[in-house]
C-alpha cells in the first residue's frame, strides 16, 4: 500500500518514526532476487507492519526513538539522514539490544504472513483453518505427572 493510500486513521505514528521504522525493518528482512522474494520494507509487508504496531504504540516509539538516539550518538545526525556505511553501524549497535525485539517480532510475523513470502517456502498461502493442517499424534503420556500433581491456585 503506497502512502498516499494510507488514509488518515492509519496514520499512527508520525512520518519520521515511519521513515526509521522502514529503514530497521529494510535492514532486518532485504528482499531477495535468488528466491524471488520482497524485503520487510515492501509497501504491503510494511503497511501490515504498521497496522500491527498501533496495538503497541508506545513501545514502538520509544524502541524508534532508542534506535534514533544512538545514530545520533554514533554521527550526530539522526538515522535517516544516515548514509548506508552510517546506517550499518547504527544497525549494528542495535540489532543486540533487547528493546528491539518487539520490532523484530513484529516484523517477523508481519513478513512471513505475505502471500508472496509463503510461497517462495512452498506453503500454501491461506489462514490454518477452516481446512486446518495435518498435526502428527504426540505422546499424550508427557502430560501424566502435571495431571498427577496437586491443584494450585493464586
Amino acid at each position: 500500500m503506497s502512502e498516499d493510500r494510507l488514509i488518515a486513521a492509519e496514520h499512527t505514528f508520525s512520518l519520521k518514526q515511519r521513515d526509521l521504522l522502514r529503514l530497521i525493518v529494510a535492514d532486518m528482512i532485504p528482499p531477495s532476487k535468488e528466491f524471488a522474494v520482497p524485503g520487510a520494507d515492501d509497501p504491503l509487508i510494511f503497511a501490515d507492519i504498521l497496522s500491527a504496531a498501533r496495538s503497541a504504540e508506545t513501545a514502538v516509539a520509544e524502541c524508534l526513538e532508542i534506535a534514533d538516539g544512538i545514530a545520533r550518538e554514533c554521527s550526530g545526525e539522526s538515522l535517516v539522514d544516515l548514509d548506508a556505511d552510517g546506517r550499518t553501524q547504527v544497525f549494528a549497535a542495535i540489532r543486540k539490544l533487547p528493546a528491539m525485539f518487539l520490532l523484530v517480532s513484529l516484523t517477523l510475523q508481519c513478513y512471513y504472513r505475505d502471500t508472496r513470502v509463503m510461497q517462495s517456502l512452498g506453503m500454501e498461502a491461506r489462514p490454518p483453518f477452516p481446512g486446518g493442517y495435518e498435526v502428527e499424534a504426540g505422546d499424550w503420556s508427557l502430560l501424566d505427572p502435571v495431571r498427577a500433581r496437586k491443584p494450585f491456585y493464586r
